[in-house]
């Protein structure tokens, strides 16, 4: 019983030094892959099948909804990445990449560029969202 009051205390503890806003190495969903439109949905599930491969926590969001919408419900989630797939990205196969706190996108990348890039960020003690 000990055990797990110490444990809530520092989940409490980490929850409120980040504001919930965990690092992407802490965050218990890393990134979620976003579709504009229901052509994409199998190039959203690859995508999100080959970065669950490499070790990531990634879910995504098939929702026919419109995708300002759905990027508005992520962000509130404090999810750090957002990954949006359109025809351009399908048919290039990348995804355009969207970082938590951050006004403009990154940019287009290939899954393994991505895969580079979450890499890089799924350091302990690296404090970049």
């Amino acid at each position: 019983r000990a055990t797990l009051g110490s444990f809530e205390r520092f989940i409490g503890i980490l929850i409120e030094h980040y504001a919930g806003d965990f690092p992407f190495w802490l965050a218990p969903i890393q990134a979620t892959v976003l579709n504009i439109s229901e052509k994409q949905n199998d190039y959203v599930l690859e995508v999100t099948q080959k970065l669950q491969a490499a070790g990531f926590e990634v879910s995504n969001d098939l929702r026919n909804e419109k995708i300002g919408y759905k990027i508005r419900e992520q962000i509130a989630q404090r999810i750090p990445y957002l990954l949006v797939v359109g025809d351009k990205e399908m048919a290039d196969g990348t995804v355009n990449v969207r970082k938590r706190g951050q006004k403009k996108d990154l940019g287009t990348f290939s899954i393994d560029a991505l895969i580079d890039l979450f890499n890089q960020e799924n350091q302990p003690g690296t404090t970049a969202a």
